[in-house]
């Protein structure tokens, strides 16, 4: 991409600030170039964070009903999937997936507990719980 294609639009999603693309100047060199955004980009960013909602929205109804514990609804309120918070925690995927059991989160101990709302960055007794509808968003 050439230094005056590189796209200019001001995006909501960067919020008045600026990223650093690469593109070529007149003598074919790469050089960084500020970018306030581009459409395209900032459509994908919103369809993401609209599938976020709707995957935080089914946890808390999954929570709500008994099938999950507490976690699965705040990794998804965190914008966070299951290989997130295991790279996050440095925890094995298939570990974190079975503390998404009502029984086996029950069981966890305090330490492990704390790992994870250190790692969400919420307190231990908003972790164990499900908040009020509307308190989180959902």
């Amino acid at each position: 991409m050439n230094n005056s294609q590189v796209p200019q639009h001001n995006i909501s999603t960067y919020a008045n600030n600026k990223k650093a693309i690469y593109a070529t100047d007149e003598n074919g060199e790469y050089t960084i170039v500020a970018s306030s955004g581009w459409n395209v980009e900032e459509e994908a960013t919103r369809q993401a964070l609209l599938e976020l909602e709707r995957l935080a929205a089914d946890a808390y109804e999954s929570v709500a009903s008994g099938k999950v514990s507490p976690l699965y609804f705040h990794m998804y309120d965190r914008r966070m999937d299951p290989q997130t918070l295991a790279q996050a925690t440095g925890m094995f995927q298939w570990r974190i997936k079975r503390h998404f059991r009502p029984k086996a989160f029950g069981r966890l101990s305090a330490r492990m507990v704390a790992r994870y709302a250190d790692t969400l960055g919420i307190s231990v007794e908003q972790l164990c719980m499900l908040p009020t509808r509307g308190e989180s968003g959902v």
